[in-house]
């Protein structure tokens, strides 16, 4: 019996960590710019380390462009 309750305890747990989260969210639902915060620390950091800024600008203007759509 003590392993089931240990199983409630630790399922309960496992769903309140998601929902402070945003794991109440289905999959898929992000919020367009939550998906470009989470993504442009990385483009710059390698833009900075490979020297691609014109790449970075021409893509950025192309995601700029699909979000105005």
């Amino acid at each position: 019996m003590a392993d089931t309750a240990g199983r409630t305890v630790l399922r309960t747990q496992g769903r309140r960590a998601a929902a402070a989260f945003g794991g109440d969210q289905p999959s898929g639902t992000r919020h367009p710019l939550v998906a470009v915060a989470m993504v442009l620390p990385l483009a710059v950091l390698l833009a900075v380390v490979f020297g691609g800024w014109d790449a970075v600008l021409t893509q950025a203007s192309s995601v700029a462009g699909m979000l105005e759509r």
